[in-house]
């Protein structure tokens, strides 16, 4: 019998771990399923956000920035060789060729997600307003979302910029939609008048510690990450970091980003990272995907959220809420020293978690049916 031909449309060349695990996990979860699944690319639109950011081009732009902000000139050398090494070592793991592939003729369904790929209201200019990543041009015979996100962008940001009305028709071609946080879906419901399906991240959806082979923990001795975008963590945020890991007796690695406060910068492949999250003693992140990767490595760990600049509150306590782990939110530094001490107690988390793999399972089989009998 023919596998399926499925395409996967997602941020799968965004260089960060995130954006790699989850567009893994999908694929695995779609293979898993009997599928033949592959990587469709998408075309970057305008920004509709203007953006001060620099005119370099984006990767020189980004490391400018962190070369002139905080942290050890050595963790910065360590940062530039992770991003000149990243394609080398995680796309192969992905089996993206050299160039973009946007053909979809070939498949039976197209999947869009997870990740962003609905935060359309943005100043990147490696994703911008771009109808690609709902599936205008999809050609596939069956076209779904799953756990889609729109971030940070809202409906009443849609309307400000005069693309409501764009998205909506978009968003009516889908055959089927899941999200993965509430704003989505309340956007999808205001949009077209449907309620999503909701669906976890395939970081959490799919079992990175119980399928793949995750290798031993790449530091030696007792230390704790600190995981965020470079510069993200304020300066009193590192103060209380650093007089916390000292009172451990902690070192303080970086994982994804540079901060003020660092021992060593981490320059990892993608399933080191999963090594170094399970060896930890405890995480400090602000990143949705470094929350994600705490809970699955069972590591005490503070979230903090955050609701100015480019805010992440939106999918964040989501998130949390969803994995009922409110009690991780660091609502100040003061709060740092008992959540990183104290480890939540897991058991509710495993529960909702094995459910949404059995959702998310049992979602995608009923996609995958359909496009094979259609």
């Amino acid at each position: 019998m023919r596998k399926p031909k499925v395409g996967i449309l997602s941020m799968q060349r965004i260089r960060n771990y995130g954006s790699f695990l989850q567009a893994y996990g999908l694929k695995r979860l779609l293979e898993s399923l009997g599928c033949e699944a592959r990587f469709v690319d998408f075309r970057p639109g305008r920004c509709l956000v203007e953006s001060k950011a620099s005119r370099l081009p984006r990767p020189a732009a980004k490391l400018t920035e962190v070369l002139s902000g905080p942290g050890p000139l050595a963790a910065k050398i360590a940062y530039a060789n992770y991003k000149r090494r990243y394609d080398l070592r995680s796309w192969p793991l992905l089996a993206l060729p050299d160039e973009p592939d946007y053909r979809t003729d070939d498949l039976d369904m197209l999947v869009i997600g997870s990740d962003e790929v609905f935060n359309c209201v943005q100043s990147n200019p490696n994703v911008g307003y771009t109808s690609d990543l709902f599936g205008a041009a999809s050609e596939a015979g069956r076209l779904v979302t799953y756990a889609a996100s729109c971030g940070n962008t809202t409906v009443a940001k849609l309307h400000e910029y005069g693309v409501a009305d764009e998205v909506s028709g978009w968003l009516s071609r889908f055959d089927a939609v899941s999200v993965r946080d509430e704003n989505s879906a309340s956007v999808v419901c205001e949009l077209i008048g449907a309620d999503p399906v909701r669906n976890l991240d395939p970081v959490l959806a799919w079992d990175f510690f119980g399928e793949e082979d995750v290798p031993a923990p790449p530091v030696a001795g007792r230390y704790m990450i600190a995981y965020a975008y470079s510069g993200r963590l304020a300066a009193s945020e590192c103060s209380a970091l650093r007089a916390y890991a000292d009172r451990r007796r902690l070192k303080v690695v970086n994982v994804g980003g540079v901060q003020g406060c660092c021992d060593e910068f981490l320059d990892l492949g993608p399933f080191e990272v999963l090594a170094a999250f399970k060896g930890a003693e405890c995480v400090l992140t602000d990143t949705f995907h470094g929350t994600i990767l705490s809970t699955i490595a069972e590591r005490p760990f503070a979230t903090i959220v955050r609701t100015e600049g480019y805010g992440n509150a939106e999918k964040l306590t989501d998130l949390i809420g969803r994995l009922d782990l409110e009690d991780r939110i660091a609502s100040s530094k003061e709060d740092f020293a008992q959540l990183l001490d104290e480890a939540p107690d897991w058991e509710s988390a495993r529960a909702r978690i094995e459910r949404g793999r059995a959702d998310a399972a049992e979602y995608l089989a009923k996609e995958v049916s359909a496009c094979t009998q259609s």
